[in-house]
């Protein structure tokens, strides 16, 4: 009886013991990685591994996270249908570093190793650390000394520093215990998955466009770019990206920002698969792929060929001139240079997150030539792309007012009734005609009085010509406006 009491016993020192042991589960346990990168500096994890566990509770260091992670959105579920009941986690981002070391020893003991200046000998002090703010302060037992006078060595590490960023978990499960043996028990298998939000994970979309020898298609290719300063990598990685705006509540602590030091390119990978999400749209890789912490990759889009495009020069006027006496307005104004284009067609037609957009075109060698970017916001299938590459060269305008008459006054002598007359010469150097449209903002109740050519009214406030200029030549366009505030 009593040797059976003394077994139980061992038994029970030897489970506590087991349970109370920590285990560490790292990447090479992964079975599969999932990452969903959305806009503004947010990803969900999904990290599924097998892990050895005892029956009760066990302490297990999840290695290889994300040293950005939200600890508080962390959730562990049992992939084997197991009960998992979490009673504590802890994530340490306190990296093991010299310095970190020597702040975590203050007030512990130490040994300082010397080598004597004559012989070459090594002798060892033992000291306390007093000190490792802006320098090391050590205390040996008939001095104090501050610097580091040798090397220092330390009996153990403190159990609060790692040296990669880890999320410390005990928790209890329903799993059968293990029988113990002399070797110890090593627990059985169990499928686990760690799913968390982090920082430090973005995306966005980059297009390139080449523009025909016509100027009337652009080939599109699209790409995304990947930037991980995370603090760790995901291999072999399931990549998702949502686009859209998903709303989120503000953090109250700060978090370091980490440098970009390494850049690579990804090869040229097909289309990625696009569907509804809520009101946002996922993009999915139809492969795996790795995510390298410091690190920014692309990957495929999309690819559209010979997509219709129009180009249009625009002159945009202000309102501010339509109640007051001016004389010139404005001398060699370039137009605005706009390309636009319809995402929909058969080469087309897909949601476009968000991203810039630039603009190449090949000279008379056949050498792709840069000629302007835009960045463009989400933009729906069926709706309409407008990118501003810059300004004309070989076109130019000169603007004046004609004729100002206040023909009726308010009280105060602001406003009432104004007419005034305008005059826009635009010069065209180019070979070929052109089309120019020029917008003017008249403010307050107006009527087109007379005009040279035709406009049209496509808002309240706004009066839109579309004015032809011939080759090598010149158009005048005149207008007279009658505005009442």
């Amino acid at each position: 009886m009593k040797t059976t009491l003394l077994a139980l016993a061992a038994l029970t020192v030897l489970s506590t013991a087991q349970a109370a042991e920590e285990r560490r589960s790292t990447a090479a346990d992964q079975t599969a990685l999932a990452v969903t990168i959305y806009n503004g500096d947010l990803a969900l994890v999904k990290d599924a591994r097998r892990v050895k566990l005892n029956g009760g509770e066990n302490q297990l260091a999840w290695r290889d996270v994300s040293a950005r992670m939200q600890p508080e959105t962390a959730l562990l579920r049992s992939l084997d249908g197991r009960k998992l009941t979490l009673l504590e986690q802890n994530f340490d981002f306190d990296l093991l570093t010299p310095r970190k070391l020597l702040e975590k020893s203050v007030g512990e003991a130490v040994r300082v190793i010397r080598t004597q200046p004559v012989t070459g000998v090594e002798y060892a002090e033992n000291a306390r650390v007093l000190a490792a703010n802006d320098g090391v302060v050590l205390q040996f037992n008939d001095r104090v000394e501050g610097g580091i006078p040798g090397r220092i060595v330390f009996s153990s590490v403190p159990a609060d520093l790692r040296d990669q960023p880890t999320l410390s978990m005990l928790f209890s499960t329903d799993a059968p215990p293990v029988a113990p043996s002399y070797q110890g028990s090593t627990g059985t298998e169990h499928g686990l998955e760690l799913s968390y939000l982090t920082g430090g994970l973005t995306w966005k979309a980059d297009y390139v466009a080449e523009l025909s020898a016509k100027e009337d298609r652009i080939d599109l290719n699209g790409w995304v770019t990947l930037t991980n300063t995370s603090g760790t990598s995901y291999p072999n990685a399931r990549l998702q990206l949502v686009a859209g705006e998903v709303n989120r509540s503000q953090p109250e602590r700060m978090r370091t920002e980490l440098m970009m030091k390494t850049m690579a390119m990804a090869d040229a990978a097909p289309q990625m698969r696009e569907e509804s999400l809520f009101e946002y749209h996922l993009y999915t890789l139809d492969r795996n792929t790795t995510l390298s912490d410091k690190q920014t990759k692309q990957v495929a889009l999309l690819s559209a060929q010979k997509v219709a495009v129009d180009k249009e020069f625009r002159l945009v006027g202000g309102d501010w001139y339509y109640n007051g006496q001016y004389g010139d307005l404005g001398k060699k104004m370039k137009p605005s240079v706009f390309m636009e284009f319809a995402n929909q067609g058969e080469n087309l037609g897909i949601p476009l997150p968000k991203g810039v957009v630039r603009v190449y075109k090949k000279d008379g060698a056949g050498r792709a030539q840069f000629i302007g970017e835009d960045r463009i916001d989400h933009t729906a299938k069926g709706e309409t792309v407008k990118l501003k590459l810059g300004e004309a060269f070989d076109i130019t305008a000169d603007k004046k007012q004609t004729d100002f008459q206040k023909l009726a006054a308010t009280y105060n002598s602001r406003g009432g009734l104004i007419e005034s007359g305008y005059q826009m010469e635009i010069r065209n150097a180019k070979r070929e005609k052109v089309v120019v449209t020029v917008i003017e903002n008249v403010p307050g109740e107006w009527q087109m009085i007379q005009e040279s050519h035709p406009h049209k009214r496509e808002s309240a406030n706004s009066a839109v010509w579309q004015v032809p200029v011939p080759a090598e030549g010149k158009t005048v366009l005149t207008w007279r406006v009658r505005v009442k505030y």
